[in-house]
């Protein structure tokens, strides 16, 4: 099946596939102890299966300037720039005007974050509002305590609505472009967008009861917020008209025959041509670890792939579930040990190591293996349940005065939650045998 020469054992003492399970056991225990960068580790994956000879040096680096680690670059910058020019502040003040009520702002925080984080860096986006939100809870006398956690969620639910989302979403898009199976700009947005919608629906009537109703303790994190009041109104209003022709070009990439990628890095040449950004901003808000941990990632799927350790993987996932087993309980296991991993390490490590595993799964069983990994990246994407789960949970713990238990408190009924609306919706939006 394979003819993979190991450089350092003329005798193939040691196989491809272990070489390969041991760097993937590596990753996953480097992953959830972060002792090393995440980037790092990736990487040192990706060497380490060309030192012994599992990759080839094309395939050890192809993750790396793999086109969707391009559109990822391409759209940090974009979207970086509506954050260094102020708009997004400016969009996130539009809740001041529907702040009748404590719910009633808490479903328009949401309803803004959810959208925003949608097309933006889910993590950027409730770093600029986070200030934002303080600023109102204070003017207003309700407690941040009960604002930011909805925030944040919803920034989380939000990333499902398009392939930008999130870092991890792309890395779903790549697994089944190499599969050869059709991908869209809003491939997730069926299952996103009821999630966030009923993500809001819950914190309007029911969650809201779960969150805690602290003062907060960091109060410095709030006083570092930009002054945008020196920054041209037409640099603000340029960034968002380019984001939004970026988007609307995404969205109809076939139609006008340009490639999201192309689209992306286009956008964020105009904006530094025009100075909207400058290039100095432009290159920093290129985030090196999430390159470095998909680059590397890519090289350790592409391994898991031609050595067979991912079939070996999902083929004793099934044999544990016994002979011919059913589709929905393979889903339920990707989905239940996608959310356990997410809430205590990376979300976008998690993703890494479970697409190549869900593909497998899938290829097993012969399914359709849309089902699988976009189940994989939402399960991967619901974070919820602890302060660790995702940056933008540890960003307001101070803030908020929050404690573990208020995570696990508000965060495992939307687990819960987004749990029914994938199990149900997967399998009628993409059947296992079409």
């Amino acid at each position: 099946m394979l003819n993979v020469e190991n450089k350092f054992r003329e005798g193939n003492e040691v196989s491809p596939t272990t070489i390969t399970l041991l760097f993937l056991a590596f990753a996953i225990i480097s992953f959830v102890l972060e002792k090393i960068p995440l980037g790092l580790t990736a990487t040192i994956v990706a060497l380490g299966l060309n030192l012994t000879g599992v990759l080839d040096i094309s395939k050890t680096f192809a993750g790396y300037v793999n086109s969707n680690v391009i559109l990822c670059v391409g759209m940090f910058v974009v979207g970086q720039a509506l954050f260094e020019t102020g708009m997004a502040n400016k969009i996130g003040g539009i809740v001041t005007k529907f702040a009748k009520s404590e719910r009633m702002l808490i479903i328009a925080i949401m309803v803004i974050v959810g959208v925003m984080s949608g097309f933006l860096s889910n993590t950027g986006t409730a770093a600029v509002l986070i200030p934002v939100v303080c600023g109102i809870a204070d003017e207003s006398g309700y407690s941040r305590s009960r604002l930011l956690m909805p925030l944040v969620f919803a920034a989380a639910l939000g990333g499902n609505l398009s392939i930008i989302g999130a870092p991890g979403n792309l890395m779903g898009v790549n697994a089944l472009q190499e599969l050869g199976e059709p991908t869209s700009f809003f491939m997730y947005a069926p299952v996103g967008v009821p999630m966030l919608a009923a993500g809001i629906i819950f914190f309007a009537f029911i969650g809201y009861r779960f969150l805690p109703d602290g003062k907060g303790r960091d109060l410095d994190a709030v006083e570092q917020q930009k002054n945008f009041d020196n920054v041209p109104a037409w640099k603000q209003y340029m960034s968002l008209i380019i984001l939004i022709i970026c988007i609307l070009a995404m969205i109809f990439e076939d139609q006008i025959g340009i490639k999201l990628q192309v689209t992306a890095c286009v956008a964020a040449c105009i904006l530094v041509l025009t100075g909207v950004v400058t290039e100095k901003e432009a290159l920093k808000s290129i985030d090196l670890k999430v390159v470095l941990l998909f680059g590397g990632s890519l090289a350790l799927a592409s391994a898991l792939d031609s050595t067979g350790a991912g079939t070996l993987i999902a083929d004793t996932i099934v044999g544990l579930l016994g002979s011919n087993p059913n589709p929905i309980i393979l889903l339920l296991v990707i989905f239940i040990v996608g959310c356990a991993l997410t809430n205590f390490m990376s979300n976008t490590a998690t993703t890494a190591l479970m697409v190549p595993i869900a593909s497998s799964l899938a290829a097993s069983l012969g399914a359709d293996p849309r089902s699988m990994i976009i189940a994989t990246v939402i399960a991967c994407s619901c974070a919820y349940a602890t302060p660790i789960g995702m940056p933008a949970n540890t960003m307001v713990v101070g803030l908020g005065g929050y404690k573990f238990n208020d995570y696990v408190k508000s965060g495992l009924p939307l687990i819960l939650i987004s749990f029914v609306i994938c199990m149900v919706l997967l399998p009628i939006l993409f059947p296992f045998y079409p």
